[in-house]
């Protein structure tokens, strides 16, 4: 059944079809409204629930994809891709690819808070896969377009050395080799909401390892120690 907004209809419609959905996909109209409806546009009708059902969906989606695609690998390596893949942050990456904060609704007070930004994606793409979920009590609606991002970042995840978290890897580097953490060094550079607001530098023993931008501090560190952790890796392994 449609919505009884047209132009909200045509978001929605716009958006499955950005999923690679057919039109008549048996959705839920009412629920896909819901999963892009922010808590600060209403207290009662809003994406909190759905994104409860998404969380599970989204991990079932995931361990359904390892299972099938990788039957060798122990659980340990299993359990250690599933977390990257729930991630907040790597949830909001899918979320940004089919620009889905566009269909959101959500306050203006929730939208400068640039520091929010990555959590209200995350929520609201389980959101989305838990309207789908609901949909057919199923994983029908889903799998079909999920599976080739999980393809890509499982892919990623299996041949990166720091797992995606170059922060915790570039301090287990510097602790086992000198006994110290890394020092971050922030500088705020560009206009608030840019994706470069901010740049970091990490240092070690008065030298600097590496230099990263992003939206948040947080993005910047991360950015920063990836660079400084690569290339402590590559030169380990030209040594090697």
């Amino acid at each position: 059944m449609s919505l009884h907004y047209p132009h909200r209809q045509k978001q929605l419609q716009s958006l499955v079809q950005k999923l690679g959905l057919p039109q008549d996909a048996p959705i839920q109209w009412h629920l896909l409204d819901l999963a892009l409806t922010h808590p600060t546009i209403s207290v009662s009708d809003n994406y909190e629930q759905l994104e409860f059902v998404g969380d599970a969906v989204v991990r079932l989606t995931a361990a359904e994809f390892l299972l099938e695609t990788y039957p060798d690998l122990p659980v340990g390596e299993f359990a250690a891709i599933r977390s990257i893949v729930v991630s907040d942050r790597t949830l909001a990456r899918i979320a940004t690819s089919y620009t889905l904060d566009r269909y959101l609704l959500v306050a203006n007070s929730a939208l400068r808070d640039e520091s929010g930004r990555e959590s209200r994606l995350a929520e609201s793409f389980e959101a989305l896969l838990g309207a789908l979920y609901l949909s057919t009590h199923s994983l029908a609606l889903v799998r079909p377009w999920l599976d080739s991002h999980l393809q890509e970042l499982v892919a990623e995840i299996r041949t990166d050395p720091a797992r995606q978290n170059y922060k915790a890897a570039l301090q287990e580097w510097t602790q086992g080799q000198y006994k110290l953490l890394p020092e971050y060094r922030i500088l705020e550079s560009g206009l608030e909401g840019s994706a470069d607001r901010f740049t970091a530098e990490v240092w070690l023993r008065g030298e600097q390892l590496g230099q990263g931008r992003g939206r948040s501090i947080k993005a910047a560190e991360q950015a920063a120690a990836q660079v400084a952790f690569l290339a402590i890796y590559n030169q380990a392994s030209t040594r090697g």
